[in-house]
């Protein structure tokens, strides 16, 4: 693997980085408490949400703004060897840049991918077919869903099928038996079941639950939890607190505690480890990783040293 692809995660301490911050007189007003926006106007802009990034994905719709992430099959490494024909639920897509790495890591994985933004899809389906992936057509499969408002699709899995898989029984398995029939995407539904896919091995959130505001994360999580399979993963990586895109904001920007809105609609979170823990844990997930990343970058154009702070995450539904 080349040299950009390398997956660092310690360039410095976050405590370090803590303890700066919150001595810089500068930066106190990201330290403040927050007050709660009345519920009637928080559910209306919750319903502008999804525009605002339709509008900055219809911007953005080159596919140059988004790097290909070519870290996380460093990162989550189970992607790479796991079992044949595993499937993968990305959320939130964008234009395809975790999606292609997945693909092109393991040639017998199956990736469904959402995004908010038909035009998105559309984008990241173009992207996608014309990356030379071996049997792309029948392993990438796209469709449109707003998550954290409307839910998942049930073809993912049936309420039937949670219910068995909350009782820990096989009806709706995925795994090859005799007389199990391949579908058209070159997974496996049991004869026994065809009513849905019969949920997925992992559950991917790549900077997507920041967009989400906070009160409909739990929520948004719990759809996540209720389409794994039992022993499913949950891969997770967004912003981390005093990451240099949370310091840049102005103090109007703030709309939440940790929470700011960009100028043109689009909403970011900011993560510690214990809101992350608490969020995950409360639907009923197990911590496996939860640790800060922190990377030093440079910006080449203004020879700056830029230090940035994610949260990454691995988290499994119980067996």
């Amino acid at each position: 693997m080349s040299a950009e692809a390398e997956y660092f995660s310690k360039d410095f301490e976050w405590e370090t980085l803590r303890q700066e911050i919150e001595n810089n007189p500068s930066y106190q007003y990201h330290l403040l408490p927050f007050t709660d926006t009345p519920s009637q106007q928080l559910e209306i802009q919750a319903s502008e949400d999804s525009e605002a990034w339709k509008r900055f994905h219809h911007r953005h719709s080159s596919g140059k703004f988004f790097k290909e992430r070519r870290y996380l099959l460093k990162e989550f490494p189970e992607l790479v060897s796991c079992r044949e024909f595993s499937k993968v639920l990305e959320v939130g897509c964008g234009n395809g840049s975790s999606v292609i790495p997945i693909l092109r890591g393991n040639k017998d994985i199956i990736v469904y991918a959402c995004d908010c933004s038909s035009e998105t899809l559309e984008r990241a389906k173009e992207i996608v077919h014309s990356s030379s992936i071996f049997a792309v057509q029948n392993r990438f499969h796209p469709f449109f869903c707003d998550f954290a408002f409307t839910g998942f699709p049930k073809w993912l899995v049936c309420d039937s099928c949670i219910e068995s898989l909350s009782l820990k029984q096989q009806e709706c398995s995925t795994d090859v038996k005799e007389g199990d029939v391949a579908d058209k995407s070159g997974s496996y539904l049991s004869r026994e079941c065809a009513c849905c896919i019969g949920g997925v091995d992992f559950v991917s959130l790549i900077f997507t639950l920041s967009a989400v505001p906070l009160k409909k994360m739990s929520p948004a999580i719990m759809e996540c939890f209720s389409v794994l399979k039992p022993g499913g993963l949950l891969l997770f990586r967004d912003y981390g607190l005093y990451d240099m895109t949370m310091l840049r904001f102005e103090q109007e920007k703030r709309v939440g505690f940790r929470e700011y809105m960009r100028s043109d609609g689009t909403r970011s979170y900011f993560f510690c480890l214990d809101t992350v823990r608490d969020l995950f844990a409360g639907v009923g997930f197990i911590e496996l990783e939860l640790e800060y990343c922190c990377v030093k970058s440079l910006n080449r154009r203004k020879g700056k040293s830029m230090q940035r702070v994610w949260v990454h995450g691995k988290f499994q539904k119980p067996s």
